[in-house]
């Protein structure tokens, strides 16, 4: 990867995104963010995310919820398919296979899920209680605990290590829907709290001295990362901008949108110090993040740094560092 840093075009920007990278895992006292998007888990990457989490190459993870329902999935014996992008989409929905490019998933399989989270997985929520997105996947963390059938799954690595996930728009997924359903069907009043999804991840980046992050696509979860520098700026007065950040993604500027905004765009709106290192690296996430992964783990065979621990106590947030090798 260094070699790559001295090529050209995104290459370069791929070698540079390890190196900066890297240097966030040099820092004694920073708290990692990842932003992840797509359909990351049918694609394959799980593994690579899991080991993120177990080896603290990040302290906090910002997902959809769909990542997490089929990070679910798979992780009490579901499985994703090899298919193909030319399929005839009619027939498969005759058979019930779901389609997320050339990935195949069970639908019915999907429902049992579906059934199990509603019946077994609610059952562990109280009513009238609002619940921030953290709350629920440490939640579902420790429900996997006792069931999940092996153990590279990211919301239960995240469980187990302290790792906070946050799913700002976990309605849009099916692990969202089946919370409703619990709801309708069951007589349920369980609430999830979206105001206190900002609140708890602006108090991450108001108590942190320095943060970097990572990106993986776009959407959703990267601007979740981006405006808890702004939302803790305005908490504290004082500047609470991220200091480093990678960003890979396949969007392209011009057209305007926030998945392929530049990073340096953000530091208008105070999200990025004036002077953070950071890079844009235009590619597919399931080319860049397998040759990253490998080229960190020669890089850091122990990874030795200060790693945040997140004490929640009533409303209000801890963070203290603890020296991990792993």
């Amino acid at each position: 990867m260094v070699e790559m840093a001295s090529t050209a075009f995104q290459g370069r920007r791929l070698g540079e995104a390890f190196e900066i990278w890297a240097r966030m895992l040099k820092k004694r006292q920073i708290v990692i963010w990842m932003g992840l998007a797509g359909a990351m888990v049918p694609a394959g990457m799980r593994k690579i995310i899991t080991q993120f989490i177990r080896r603290r190459m990040i302290d906090v993870l910002v997902t959809t919820g769909a990542t997490i329902y089929h990070d679910t999935y798979e992780a009490i014996g579901g499985k994703h398919f090899k298919g193909t992008d030319r399929a005839d989409d009619v027939q498969l929905r005759k058979y019930r296979i779901d389609r997320m490019y050339d990935v195949y998933a069970d639908e019915k399989k999907f429902y049992r899920l579906d059934n199990e989270i509603e019946k077994d997985f609610c059952s562990l929520l109280r009513d009238n209680h609002p619940y921030s997105s953290r709350q629920i996947t440490e939640k579902l963390g420790s429900w996997l605990s006792s069931r999940a059938r092996e153990k590279d799954n990211i919301s239960l690595a995240a469980y187990e290590a302290g790792v906070p996930i946050f799913l700002p728009a976990i309605c849009d997924s099916s692990l969202g829907f089946a919370i409703m359903f619990a709801n309708r069907r069951r007589g349920r009043r369980i609430i999830i709290d979206h105001m206190k999804d900002i609140d708890e991840s602006a108090m991450i980046t108001e108590k942190c001295a320095k943060s970097g992050v990572v990106i993986l696509g776009g959407g959703v979860p990267k601007n979740f990362i981006q405006q808890s520098a702004v939302v803790a700026s305005y908490a504290t007065r004082h500047d609470r901008t991220h200091n480093y950040a990678v960003q890979i993604t396949t969007d392209a500027a011009h057209w305007g949108g926030l998945s392929g905004a530049t990073l340096e765009e953000a530091k208008s709106w105070g999200k990025y110090s004036p002077r953070a290192q950071m890079v844009t690296c235009h590619v597919d996430s399931t080319i860049a993040l397998p040759i990253v992964a490998q080229a960190l783990a020669e890089r850091f065979k122990r990874i030795r740094r200060n790693i945040p621990r997140f004490d929640w106590a009533g409303e209000t947030l801890e963070i203290t560092f603890q020296r991990f090798k792993g």
